[in-house]
């Protein structure tokens, strides 16, 4: 399907790789289309956007980075003023930026809550790319209002609510902020149907499920097994980008598969952790900060993760059992999702303990309904379209 004219299109994300990396394929496949792409992202992403041919239209972020996890706090409104505060102060730049050039739609990440409001003022449709899970008809009763009941009683939350409201309010939108974050008016959802909990509760005119965008990743490498693991069994283990000090997590699953003589670990520790803090290192783990994931995924028989949304999809991708292990937000949802598709284990990361890790992946590894079923899931990942079935929901959609 091709547009019947180039269109000007803009997206908006957040400086993430949760955020910008679910969408970047859609974005490569629209500028290979022919359209121009403009890419409101900060400068730490500017050379990734600019990879896929889309043009980076830098703006300066305040919200903590991926080096600094712990600058979010504890509490959930630690969690989201950092965001408003952001757009505040972000909307008067991305103005300036497009003022003259206005795109005929706008994309944009959840998080970046200036793009609708940009979209608005300019008489555009916008379209949410979820990265993660949307709402259902009941969320707001069964998941949001208990979890922010505490929210709006405190002082903190009260004032959080009033200026987001004066600030949509100032901006022509008359929309309580929790609808404004979680209602887009039209969503494609970047993540395979089957990790969405009550996906068929979800509204199909808002919502379309495309899958993963997943991409050619030959630019980040790949992966060969060492001549010492042949004929072994590959596990790999990976907490993602983020949450990733740990180090008496990484010596738990070198216990628990070190020197097992069918099994080679590839064991990715993250910016944060000392090599020297794992102590001794068994003879078939190999230890790495960053690896090529989906490429060691299509070799692998088992995955250690922390359930994230991209590493959750590249499991399903690949069919690869996986022992989900969650350190944050949306991950302890993704982490029974994929325990209730009968794919994965849950644990805690309190119970991840090497004996419990060594029984979970050695269980699902030898039962072949488990494998049955992550082909069966993997069959209907591929059936949802993905990057090319987004750019085509897109280009209907800047048709009008």
């Amino acid at each position: 399907m091709t547009a019947a004219k180039p269109a000007h299109i803009a997206m908006f994300s957040i400086a993430a790789h949760g955020h910008v990396n679910p969408s970047i394929e859609v974005i490569r496949e629209l500028v290979a289309r022919g359209h121009r792409v403009s890419y409101a992202v900060p400068a730490s992403f500017a050379d990734k956007v600019a990879e896929t041919g889309a043009t980076p239209v830098v703006w300066t972020s305040t919200l903590p980075t991926d080096d600094e996890p712990e600058a979010w706090g504890t509490e959930l409104i630690d969690n989201i003023e950092p965001f408003l505060d952001d757009a505040i102060q972000a909307l008067p730049q991305l103005a300036a930026a497009f003022e003259g050039d206005e795109p005929d739609l706008v994309l944009h990440d959840i998080t970046a809550y200036p793009a609708p409001v940009l979209a608005h003022r300019w008489g555009v449709p916008a379209v949410s790319l979820s990265p993660n899970l949307v709402a259902w008809e009941g969320y707001e009763e069964e998941v949001a209002a208990p979890m922010t009941a505490g929210l709006r009683a405190s002082e903190r939350g009260r004032a959080y609510y009033a200026r987001f409201t004066a600030w949509l309010a100032e901006n022509g939108i008359d929309e309580h902020p929790d609808r404004f974050v979680g209602r887009p008016r039209r969503s494609i959802v970047l993540i395979p149907r089957a990790l969405q909990p009550h996906a068929d509760r979800v509204d199909p005119v808002v919502h379309t499920f495309v899958g993963a965008c997943q991409g050619d990743r030959t630019d980040q490498g790949t992966w060969q097994r060492p001549e010492a693991a042949a004929g072994k069994k590959v596990l790999l283990v990976s907490l993602g980008s983020t949450f990733t000090r740990q180090p008496g997590f990484y010596r738990a699953c070198m216990e628990a598969f070190g020197d097992l003589p069918d099994w080679h670990v590839v064991l990715q520790i993250g910016r944060f952790t000392d090599p020297a803090d794992l102590g001794d290192i068994p003879a078939n783990v190999e230890i790495h900060r960053w690896v090529p994931q989906l490429d060691i995924l299509r070799q692998a028989d088992a995955f250690i993760t922390h359930a994230g949304a991209g590493g959750s999809q590249e499991g399903l991708a690949t069919a690869t059992p996986m022992v989900a292990v969650p350190q944050a937000v949306d991950q302890f949802g993704n982490a029974d999702m994929l325990q209730s598709l009968g794919v994965a284990r849950h644990v805690p990361m309190d119970d991840a303990d090497a004996a419990t890790l060594r029984e979970a992946v050695l269980a699902l590894v030898a039962d072949p309904q488990v494998a049955a079923r992550a082909e069966a899931v993997r069959a209907e990942m591929a059936a949802e379209g993905g990057t090319r079935h987004a750019a085509d929901l897109i280009e209907t959609i800047v048709r009008g």
